[in-house]
């Protein structure tokens, strides 16, 4: 059960997850600092809401914690600027 892929942006799996909660994280934001849940193309719309629901079972706190915003890009980068 512990292998199972949570954010598929980033490749972090719930044990991942697990390890970062054992290691102190107690928010979405520590959790994301710790192993980039949440930091891909997705920026968090489809695992953050799974890391809120796992941090809500392992820390006890009786409240969903916090979830990050979603940021866009600044401004999209066409591959063909990057090359030249």
């Amino acid at each position: 059960m512990n292998d199972m892929i949570i954010c598929r942006c980033e490749g972090v799996f719930l044990s991942e997850i697990l390890g970062a909660i054992e290691d102190g994280a107690d928010s979405v934001p520590g959790v994301k600092k710790r192993v980039r849940v949440g930091m891909g193309y997705c920026q968090g719309r489809v695992c953050q809401p799974i890391v809120r629901d796992i941090l809500g079972g392992r820390v006890g706190t009786g409240k969903n914690p916090v979830l990050q915003r979603a940021q866009p890009p600044v401004r999209p980068v066409r591959l063909g600027e990057i090359v030249r």
